[in-house]
């Protein structure tokens, strides 16, 4: 995982330009077995998400996502949409888990499931994102699938209460 200044792994959370996953593979199975010995070692087991997971929840639901082998969406230089995939963001201010000041835990994450114009995302987006929040629930997110505007669907992932 990337430190405070960047370095270090950062997985993709699909607002980027496009990943070669062969390429990343080895950090990124090494980034996600660090994620689950940290749940080992300070949190409540593997399958409940670390202290420093509730502090930088956007960056480790995507760790989740990229190492369960979801791809990422992508921008190209313009920041249009040039691959369809999971897209992970900081979810609504003051909402969530995160609602209670600035020692608590980070506000939700949102999940949605972008691709370039044309791409068929929107009618794959139900089976995508209830994909996703299986995974992350088997991780210890609590997740729920929202239609927002427009109807797309987009998920809202936080810690558990």
């Amino acid at each position: 995982m990337a430190g405070p200044h960047g370095e270090g792994f950062e997985p993709a959370d699909g607002d980027g330009p496009p990943t070669d996953p062969r390429a990343r593979a080895g950090e990124l199975r090494t980034a996600y077995e660090g994620l689950l010995q940290i749940r080992r070692l300070l949190g409540d087991g593997a399958d409940s998400p670390a202290p420093w997971e509730l502090r930088a929840a956007p960056r480790a639901v995507a760790l989740v996502l990229e190492a369960a082998g979801f791809p990422p969406s992508a921008v190209d230089a313009e920041g249009r949409r040039s691959r369809t995939g999971y897209r992970v963001a900081d979810g609504p201010v003051g909402s969530g888990a995160g609602a209670g000041g600035p020692t608590s835990a980070p506000t939700t994450v949102t999940v949605t499931w972008p691709g370039p114009p044309g791409s068929g995302a929107a009618e794959e987006e139900r089976e995508r994102l209830t994909a996703c929040a299986a995974e992350l629930e088997r991780h210890g997110w609590e997740c729920l699938l929202y239609r927002g505007p427009r109807g797309r669907r987009f998920l809202e992932v936080e810690p558990p209460r």
